[in-house]
């Protein structure tokens, strides 16, 4: 058993390890060039032999007669030569980088005079186009890269083969020492060169030489990455093409963005509660009856770029119109916000108006819209023909609610830091910009001027009540105005206070007026719902527990039901009376730590709002919750189900009682943060990968309950960002922050094994590392290393979801091994999504979308019955040039 790192194990002990790496990598690279010298020398006999022997009418040998690799098929066909992609580079088919012994080749058949055509170094390649002949056996062929667009699409659905460059004589292939060099260099030395330059000076591109058949090889900013392709794989071309058969539908979105958004809960017509978090609008129907339990049903419009703000609801309770941020694409190049406006029956778009954040429009004919720029521009829309009638610059300070009157169209009012404004509209006979809006400044006189101005609503009266920061509800009555009354516009009538009375104690975030004419107001710091009779007389009231945060939103629904958003990202429904009870939870910051449940469809989730939250994906409900008092970041459960380990920021891991939620081990192991942790599929093992560069391995007894240090994984020169074990449980591959990959022994005491070509047939429990053979096609074109954040394979192992950095979700098909691989792409997360797990039959998917706080739950259909995939005829896509489906 390893203990702690001792007083030696120090910054001493780490330069001593990188120097060690890196004169490993160079005695590694001078094999290399051993080797590729050896082989071009035989190569060159061989030729020889075999133009002899053709001149004396002895046949020359076959490929069959060339030896070939333990564990290669005795026979390669020609169509085992395979087409490249590049990623910041290229991609190669390529054999064995050298001897036995090295970490990156197979080993080399004993006690022959000539070496086995696999045995060449990594700096070489043999691949054609698949259009002709692979040339005769034994005889290297160049191989010509991919060329680059200016502007590169990513996954494209394109698997055009490379054009082939004119054959180069066998001595210059083989001479190219420096080549190897520069290839295989070490990571200092390779970090400031161009993967794709040659030292015959700049625009020179370089290629590999090499037999076909043992390996493949991309790179990621200038790193190659070598996998070694399974002995059963006779052809890349016989590996399934195209997008998988199965698709995602949206099945229910956890979450509601009320932590920093106003006026975002509306009931329409149908019944329907419509709120937004990311980029997708919810309407959901509640099931049972006020106070009672939730359940329901969801449907949802998917229709925005980027993460929704903003939501108002048409008179008539049909129509929505819904406003996203303005973001940038994922060039950088930057978008403007947009307002859709679409039918809530059924969900198609009616209209698209320019501008950002609004508020709600009067009788359906007129929008008004108050962007986030520094002068907040008010501007006046037609709705129906989607043409702006009226623009003026409001405010430098921020503006929080905007509304028309609903008695008098021409009146807006708007409110937001230290002001409200009356706005007089005339609509210049709805000819496009000929509207006119002149503004009038809200006079506070004796009373008080509030730092925040929230919230408002109109009385039937006509009077306008507003909440404000202070806790007071000021009554707002029209007067008539004389000379000195300040302000512009040359109206007969002004706004002036009539009555205050103090409600909450600190801010209020919300009213609301009732069916009944009564009006409710919601407080920030109290968290009580106070309703309000006339001339402001409390009528009755109720407080939110404190761990659903401050009141941010109200809405009347059917009878006497109320629903409530928070602060805290939760939607309650229920009365004053009976009080209230969640039907939507979410967490309230970034997400990245999630796991499934082995035998349940439930599933796990943490992150940096330091909640711990276990969700039942039948019942769309939180099933318990709990605080980690430390940022969570990686979790999974024991193959029993019954105990769940999660990784915090601090180096700690802790086993809780998945029913109980009682901590059975607190565990520290180093001072740096858990990226992933992950139990053997026998439960027997655990290990803990560390961004410290190691993994931690425990062995696990009693269902989990108990473990105790086994051993050390020390070997990555990075921080460990992947893992996954062997089907056996004695293996484990990994991944780490400079790409590479390692395999490890652990049943024969956590031993790296560095002759990773014997790891190529070894089947894996999980696959989860972003980096391997089985799913390299996964990457996008001048991917930088970090676009995908988070993978998984099905258990059927059927197909492969993907988290990207540009807020979708992709489903490939498995294995995923060929380059520039379609994918169905999916939209709604406002955030790059952390990760992407299946439940345990594969019905479901479930995503995190990082920094908008939402988590997807997605349907998988046409995924019947288990086993591998069936083979799939190759096909493209009938888009272009998309790289992938967009469902």
């Amino acid at each position: 058993m390893d203990g702690a790192a001792g007083p030696g194990e120090g910054p001493a002990h780490e330069t001593l390890q990188t120097l060690s790496q890196r004169l490993r990598v160079q005695e590694e690279e001078m094999e290399l060039v051993k080797a590729a010298l050896a082989e071009a020398l035989r190569l060159l006999r061989l030729r020889g032999s075999s133009t002899s022997l053709q001149g004396s009418g002895t046949p020359a040998p076959t490929r069959d007669s060339i030896p070939a690799p333990p564990g290669l098929p005795p026979t390669c066909s020609p169509s085992l030569v395979s087409r490249g992609t590049q990623t910041e580079g290229k991609l190669e088919m390529e054999p064995s980088s050298g001897p036995p012994g090295l970490s990156n080749g197979p080993p080399a058949l004993q006690g022959g005079s000539e070496e086995p055509s696999g045995t060449q170094s990594e700096g070489g390649c043999s691949s054609s186009s698949g259009a002709g002949s692979p040339g005769p056996p034994g005889i290297l062929r160049p191989v010509q890269p991919l060329q680059r667009s200016d502007t590169p699409r990513r996954n494209s659905s394109s698997s055009s083969s490379p054009s082939e460059r004119p054959r180069q004589k066998l001595s210059r292939k083989a001479a190219s020492s420096a080549n190897l060099l520069l290839r295989s260099g070490s990571t200092e030395s390779r970090g400031s060169k161009d993967p794709l330059s040659s030292p015959g000076g700049p625009g020179s591109r370089r290629s590999n030489y090499n037999l076909e058949g043992i390996s493949v090889k991309m790179f990621l900013r200038g790193r190659p990455i070598t996998m070694y392709i399974p002995s059963g794989i006779r052809s890349l071309e016989e590996l399934p093409s195209g997008p998988p058969p199965e698709t995602l539908s949206l099945d229910w979105v956890y979450g509601y963005r009320g932590r920093d958004s106003r006026s975002n809960l509306f009931v329409l017509r149908s019944g329907e509660v419509v709120y937004f978090i990311a980029c997708v609008v919810v309407l959901y129907r509640p099931g049972g009856g006020p106070g009672g339990p939730g359940g329901g049903g969801q449907r949802h419009y998917r229709g925005h770029t980027d993460c929704v703000r903003c939501l108002a609801v048409h008179p008539d309770g049909v129509r929505v119109a819904s406003g996203q941020t303005a973001g940038v694409d994922k060039d950088g190049k930057p978008l403007q916000p947009v307002v859709h406006i679409w039918d809530s029956e059924t969900l198609l778009k009616l209209q698209e108006i320019g501008l950002g954040a609004f508020e709600r429009g009067d009788q359906g004919a007129f929008l008004c819209v108050v962007d986030d720029s520094n002068e907040h521009m008010l501007s006046v829309w037609d709705c129906s023909r989607g043409v702006k009638l009226a623009e003026i610059k409001s405010t430098n300070d921020s503006v929080l609610a905007v509304g028309f009157s609903p008695r008098d169209s021409s009146c807006i009012v708007t409110s937001g830091k230290s002001h409200v404004h009356f706005w007089n509209w005339s609509g210049g006979a709805g000819v496009p910009g000929n509207g006119t809006l002149a503004r009038k400044q809200g006079v506070f006189g004796k009373y008080k001027k509030p730092k925040f101005i929230p919230c408002f609503v109109f009385l039937p009266d006509g009077n306008i009540l507003t909440g404000d920061s202070e806790g007071n509800i000021l009554t707002w009555g029209r007067s008539v105005s004389d000379s000195k009354t300040p302000g512009r516009g040359g109206a007969k009538e002004t706004y002036t206070i009539v009555a205050q009375a103090h409600a909450h104690e600190g801010s209020i975030f919300a009213l609301c007026l009732r069916r009944d004419g009564t009006v409710l107001s919601g407080g920030g710091r109290d968290r009580r719902l106070v309703q309000w009779g006339p001339g402001l007389v409390a009528l009755q009231e109720a407080e939110i527990p404190e761990h659903f945060g401050a009141v941010r939103a109200i809405a009347e629904g059917l009878g006497s039901e109320l629903l409530v958003g928070t602060t805290k990202n939760a939607l309650l429904r229920g009365d004053l009376a009976q009080g209230f009870s969640p039907v939507i939870q979410g967490h309230t910051d970034e997400l990245w730590g999630l796991c499934t449940h082995p035998s349940l469809n439930r599933f796990l989730t943490c992150g940096h709002d330091r909640q711990l939250c276990l969700w039942d994906g039948e019942g769309h409900a939180l099933a318990w919750s709990m605080d980690l008092k430390e940022t969570g970041l990686c979790a999974d459960f024991h193959p029993s189900g019954a105990v769940v380990v999660v990784g915090l920021n601090t180096g700690r891991w802790l086993v809780l009682d998945t029913e109980t939620r009682e901590v059975v081990s607190d565990v520290t192991d180093g001072n740096e943060q858990l990226s992933v942790v992950r139990y053997s599929p026998d439960g027997l093992y655990l290990a803990i990968g560390s961004h410290d560069n190691m993994i931690y391995i425990y062995s696990v007894s009693s269902c989990g309950t108990k473990s105790s240090r086994f051993g050390r994984c020390m070997g990555h020169s990075s921080f460990i960002t992947h893992l996954d074990w062997s089907k056996d449980g004695n293996f484990i591959m990994s991944n780490s922050g400079d790409y590479e990959i390692l395999y490890w022994d652990v049943a024969g005491g956590c031993k790296l094994l560095r002759n990773r070509y014997e790891s190529r047939d070894r089947e894996w429990a999980t696959y989860t590392c972003v980096l391997g053979f089985h799913v390299y096609g996964v990457w996008p074109d001048g991917s930088d290393g970090t676009d995908i954040n988070s993978l998984c394979r099905s258990h059927n192992e059927r197909v492969v979801a993907v988290a990207d950095d540009f807020c979708k979700v992709h489903l490939f098909q498995y294995p995923c091994a060929r380059a520039k691989a379609p994918s169905r792409m999916y939209s709604g997360h406002g955030s790059h999504v952390t990760s992407v797990r299946f439940t345990h039959d594969d019905s479901y998917l479930v995503s995190l979308g990082g920094k908008d706080a939402s988590i997807f739950q997605w349907r998988v259909l046409g995924a019947g019955g288990s086993g591998p995939a069936p083979a799939t005829p190759s096909r493209t896509p009938s888009l272009s040039p998309a790289s992938s489906l967009d469902v």
